[in-house]
């Protein structure tokens, strides 16, 4: 439920749904944002220019030359939000090799967790996960949550350069890196799955917020053979 509509600098607003995270409130971010999105689509509603939903919070956009924020906050305080309006999710799941030449940070794990890494894939991949939302690399898909024995801090240097497709794990997250990028996730592996398409214009990321993820183990071998498809 919608708790609050605050001001955020001079052309946005963000309503806050709460300060937990989890899927019961992130769900309510979407909902809000499929709905405003179709609004604004269909009746038009001026000014608002961009909407970005997070974990439990959705930033709203606006041209200051078309509308202010007391005009878009009236709008937002009126809507009615219906129950059925609810996104199409999907269902997908993502190869993902640990072999230890993409697992990098197995011993790390291994040392703060106290489990070995076959324990760790274990409680790993004995999960669906939840797509919360996307970001910080274009179509990164930020995943929960992780069983509870094998959540652990990032990295206490974050590395220059994470491969591309390398599947990620942090506190109650994980993640899989889109581009090749600089960052302090726990990397366990890599998917030679594509997530996202520049190229496709309708629907450039493979997963959207509300989709769920459920990872499927694949040897190196079968790894090189997909990613040169």
């Amino acid at each position: 439920m919608l708790k609050n509509i605050s001001n955020l600098g001079d052309a946005a607003l963000y309503c806050d749904f709460g300060a937990e995270v989890n899927e019961t409130i992130n769900s309510e971010v979407i909902k809000y944002f499929n709905y405003l999105s179709n609004v604004i689509e269909d009746r038009k509603i001026e000014g608002i220019t961009n909407l970005t939903p997070s974990y439990n919070k959705l930033i709203i956009s606006f041209d200051l030359d078309t509308t202010n924020f007391s005009d878009i906050k009236k709008k937002i305080e009126n809507l009615k939000i219906e129950d059925g309006n609810k996104q199409s999710s999907k269902k997908v799941k993502i190869p993902v090799c640990c072999d230890d030449k993409y697992g990098l940070d197995f011993k790390r794990l291994s040392e703060k967790l106290s489990l070995n890494k076959e324990e760790i894939l274990k409680l790993y991949l004995n999960k669906e996960y939840f797509c919360y939302m996307t970001g910080f690399i274009a179509g990164m898909p930020f995943l929960g949550d992780l069983d509870k024995n094998i959540r652990c801090d990032r990295l206490e240097t974050p590395r220059l350069k994470v491969p591309k497709g390398s599947v990620g794990m942090t506190e109650q997250f994980a993640n899989i890196y889109t581009f090749e990028s600089p960052g302090g996730w726990n990397i366990i592996g890599r998917t030679p799955t594509k997530l996202f398409d520049a190229q496709n214009e309708t629907s450039p990321c493979l997963l959207s917020p509300g989709d769920s993820v459920k990872f499927k183990i694949i040897s190196k071998k079968e790894f090189e053979k997909l990613s040169n498809e």
